[in-house]
């Protein structure tokens, strides 16, 4: 599948690989899981995981700005990216030594931080290993490998650890702590081909004071995107639909395990989510080459809101039933899978083909705190609805007017924009 692209290319797809890892077993399946049951019973513990993932993205939100703009100076961007590998699997790894929920939850913010940190990096190599007219492809590459790859196989060791870990002696507690150390090998390992062939080729000369020095180009960026009415639409409505995915990613094992779904079939319905997704990641970028790429992203957000009304459709498992509440899940699994990196992937690349490549970190970096402040809100208001009426399943509505309002945004951006200048 990787012949047409090239080293770098190749190099810089096989990082989604490697950190889809901590994306679905600890962002989305395995940790949450755990996490809920250690903490069933307990609401104030419950709904800290999602405060949790408010804290860890906010930090991110906050640092994403300054660190692209560092990153842009020659000579720090992949110094950086190492950095925040590092402290992303240092921290997954320690999740496989502790059953404290408290504990857990400090872990989970510092692996987060170092996953999202990497990730602004990440981005900002786009422009360096490939062009314009190659980005859509490699971008949704990325995330289609990551689903298929980096989701799906160190996710099925995982549940067979947990499913059948007890024949051999291992319980479930040190089932799902081993699967944590197999996501940091996991991330760890599969980030040598980054490291090996993806170079940073568009860059800024230090000059002087280096922290002046970024501050100033983070302020003339900042006038830069402003006067650009087009650019700033987009991103007021990325941060708005992005909000309701992040949301979905970071809530959809709790909001399953207080709905009723068991472990093994929570699991099983996200299983369906990445397999799914696999394909469905390819096939946006092959179809936006046909219908474009603004039309896909548009695609991807009525699916979500489409995913929304299912979910507010659905009832605990007291009032529905083990197989309607099952079936119910499975539809909105492969509704998920269907739209999720799809849209990830085009909104990054649309976005790539619009910044100059020369300042492409310190862009992505802005591109960064719209997403990560988004993350913030999201959980946030779940929790909050969810504590203040006692029913999870209507923490689902604040997420559904994220999506109404991103799409009204989104159509409002202008079909014509052109590439900022330098």
């Amino acid at each position: 599948m990787l012949r047409k692209f090239t080293r770098a290319e190749r190099g810089w797809i096989m990082y989604d690989w490697a950190n889809s890892a901590f994306a679905a077993i600890i962002s989305a399946i395995i940790l949450p899981n755990f996490y809920s049951t250690l903490t069933e019973g307990n609401l104030t513990a419950g709904t800290w995981w999602g405060y949790a993932t408010s804290i860890a993205t906010f930090i991110c939100a906050v640092l994403a700005p300054f660190l692209g703009t560092l990153g842009d100076l020659r000579g720090y961007k992949k110094k950086l990216f190492t950095v925040f590998v590092i402290l992303g699997v240092t921290a997954t790894a320690a999740l496989g030594f502790t059953a404290r929920w408290q504990v857990i939850l400090v872990l989970y913010i510092l692996g987060t931080l170092g996953f999202n940190g990497s990730c602004v990096f990440y981005d900002g190599f786009l422009p360096d290993v490939t062009s314009d007219e190659r980005m859509d492809t490699v971008s949704t590459y990325g995330y289609g490998l990551g689903y298929i790859g980096g989701s799906t196989i160190p996710l099925l060791i995982a549940m067979a650890l947990i499913m059948f870990g007890s024949k051999i002696g291992i319980g479930s507690v040190l089932a799902c702590q081993l699967s944590f150390i197999i996501t940091a090998v996991w991330w760890l390992v599969f980030t040598i081909p980054m490291w090996k062939n993806v170079h940073q080729v568009h860059n800024v000369e230090p000059e002087g004071n280096v922290a002046a020095q970024t501050l100033r180009r983070l302020g003339v960026m900042v006038k830069k995107i402003t006067r650009s009415k087009g650019l700033l639409l987009f991103l007021l409505a990325y941060f708005f639909y992005i909000d309701g995915v992040g949301t979905i990613i970071h809530m959809a094992t709790v909001f399953g395990r207080n709905m009723g779904l068991d472990s093994n079939s929570l699991i099983v319905v996200l299983m369906v989510v990445q397999l799914v997704a696999f394909p469905c990641a390819i096939l946006y970028g092959k179809i936006s080459k046909k219908i474009g790429v603004r039309n896909m992203i548009c695609v991807g957000i009525a699916t979500y809101m489409l995913v929304c009304f299912v979910a507010l459709g659905l009832k605990p498992l007291s009032e529905m039933g083990s197989t309607p509440l099952l079936l119910g899940f499975l539809l909105l699994g492969f509704l998920v899978g269907t739209a999720q990196g799809g849209i990830q992937a085009l909104s990054r690349s649309y976005y790539g083909k619009l910044i100059p490549a020369e300042h492409a970190n310190e862009y992505f970096g802005f591109f960064d705190i719209f997403g990560k402040f988004s993350a913030v809100v999201g959980p946030a208001l779940f929790s909050l609805v969810w504590g203040a009426t006692q029913q999870v399943y209507l923490g689902i509505v604040p997420v559904l007017l994220m999506f109404i309002i991103g799409m009204v945004l989104f159509l409002l951006v202008p079909a014509d924009m052109k590439k900022i200048g330098k």
